[in-house]
């Protein structure tokens, strides 16, 4: 009997952390995008706006240093509001999307890496990234076009409001001939081509960054461990000191975003279609074609430089944040 006692005693040890597991990186992941990206909101918002041409602040856009001038005009003519404007709906969709990410990738990681020709390979993590990508991409992508809508939408523009529900039934309403939810996957085919690059480099180089930090520069760039406190340790892998995790995670977002870049300027246009012609659906084709009409390949890369200045942090605050509170709960 206590011998009975003792087998349930440890396989309940043994299946409880698995889920356990599971929930608290899907938890600690939102919470991670969250944190991200209320930092970068406003370098979001001026992002877009100069993506998708917006004729208030096109001329800003082909300026030095446009993208301060165009916060600060942001800021004196709507306020902070004004900076955060789709914020909320922002949150409502990198909640779920981190977290499915995080969740996903860790699992993903685990799959590939059983496999023999992948074992301990850059070639799984990049796989792991990607497949991370493009699930939490499927779940959350109508949340994105929502919030592309309500960040390009100012009071000068054509947009009948900004506000959530309006914006969700104004999109309902575009192309009377096609069903309404696929007018909340504008641009999902070039936004899955997109993800497989970022998804998969960003997470690729931040695994070797943090590993290069952790083997060949160990005595700088990890904490010491406390040997009072090693035995109650869980994970195995030392932990990165703040400069080193940052610096990893904000190189890996300026890497997927250097690889993805085209796909999302593309994409951004399909997104915002809707408001300039209602009852027409422009292929990623003929989007691309007209970008290269008008602006050459310099049109794809438009913004890229504050894009730069948005994923580095952005990536570093939800790479740092992730594994700082994966320690904190002894996470491996």
């Amino acid at each position: 009997m206590v011998k009975l006692e003792q087998d349930d005693t440890l396989r309940i040890k043994h299946e409880t952390p698995g889920s356990h597991y599971r929930l608290k990186v899907f938890m600690i992941g939102g919470l991670a995008g969250c944190t991200a990206k209320t930092v970068v909101a406003p370098l979001d918002r001026v992002k877009i706006l100069f993506q998708t041409s917006n004729p208030e602040y096109i001329n800003l856009s082909r300026q030095h240093f446009g993208m301060f001038k165009a916060v600060n005009a942001i800021y004196k003519g709507y306020g902070l509001r004004g900076l955060f404007q789709g914020h909320s709906m922002q949150l409502a969709r990198i909640y779920p999307y981190a977290a499915i990410k995080f969740l996903v990738y860790e699992e993903s990681v685990k799959f590939y890496e059983s496999i023999r020709l992948l074992k301990n390979t850059h070639l799984a993590h990049f796989l792991a990234g990607s497949t991370a990508g493009i699930m939490s991409l499927v779940c959350a992508y109508p949340f994105e076009i929502i919030r592309v809508r309500m960040a390009y939408s100012t009071p000068h523009s054509n947009a009948l409001s900004f506000r959530a529900r309006d914006v969700i039934q104004t999109i309902s309403k575009e192309n009377a001939g096609r069903l309404p939810i696929f007018n909340f996957y504008r641009g999902f085919t070039l936004s899955l081509l997109g993800m497989i690059p970022y998804g998969g480099m960003s997470f690729l180089t931040h695994n070797f960054l943090t590993e290069l930090a952790r083997n060949q520069f160990k005595d700088y760039a990890t904490i010491s461990e406390d040997p009072n406190t090693v035995n109650s340790r869980k994970r195995k892998k030392l932990e990165l000191r703040a400069w080193a995790e940052l610096l990893a995670g904000g190189i890996s977002g300026v890497v997927g975003q250097t690889c993805s870049y085209p796909f999302e300027i593309v994409r951004r246009r399909q997104q915002i279609s809707g408001l300039k012609n209602p009852t027409e659906f422009t292929s990623a084709i003929d989007t691309a074609r007209t970008i290269w009409m008008a602006q050459g390949y310099r049109g794809f890369f438009v913004g890229l430089t504050i894009g730069y200045i948005k994923v580095l942090p952005m990536f570093a605050v939800s790479f740092y944040t992730y594994e700082k509170l994966k320690s904190w709960l002894d996470l491996e």
